[in-house]
């Protein structure tokens, strides 16, 4: 798994000095890197998340949210246009979390969303945009709207993160 520092440092927010001293200062500090990064160096919170999401993103596992029978109750959780405001869809309850799928660009996004407005702890899994767009399409449909429309809508919500 690739580390968030070194990620950082790949994304220009950290040099590799800059990773190696906040390193140094967790050893006698037990506190967050990126809340150290932001601490130290100026880091912008979002960035840090990203790279957080992005790292996420690497290890969590792969869902065709197209494939799964999802439980009409488990959908009313969300509305429609948080659905796709946000970027996820919830596929399942287990106990007390629900499990959500969305695209590495949305992550960061869905989650936020997930801790202030799902009343119980969340997990997700990854799939790609296209096959994202598609699922919000067939599980939250808008009248009129294609799969080629559901992908431009998409696009506009990542480069609006």
């Amino acid at each position: 798994m690739v580390r968030l520092g070194d990620l950082l440092v790949e994304r220009g927010a950290l040099t590799g000095e800059q990773r190696d001293e906040i390193l140094g200062v967790q050893q006698s500090r037990a506190r967050p890197f990126g809340v150290l990064a932001e601490e130290m160096f100026g880091v912008q919170p979002h960035i840090v998340e990203q790279a957080w999401a992005e790292q996420h993103a690497m290890i969590a596992t792969r869902l065709d949210p197209r494939a799964v029978d999802i439980e009409p109750t488990v959908l009313s959780l969300i509305e429609r246009r948080q659905a796709w405001q946000f970027g996820l869809i919830p596929v399942r309850q287990t106990g007390g979390t629900l499990e959500c799928v969305t695209a590495p660009d949305y992550l960061a996004r869905a989650m936020r969303f997930a801790g202030w407005r799902v009343p119980m702890d969340c997990s997700f899994s990854i799939c790609d945009r296209p096959t994202l767009a598609t699922a919000l399409g067939i599980h939250y449909p808008i009248e009129g709207m294609d799969a080629a429309f559901v992908e431009q809508v998409m696009a506009q919500f990542a480069n609006a993160a």
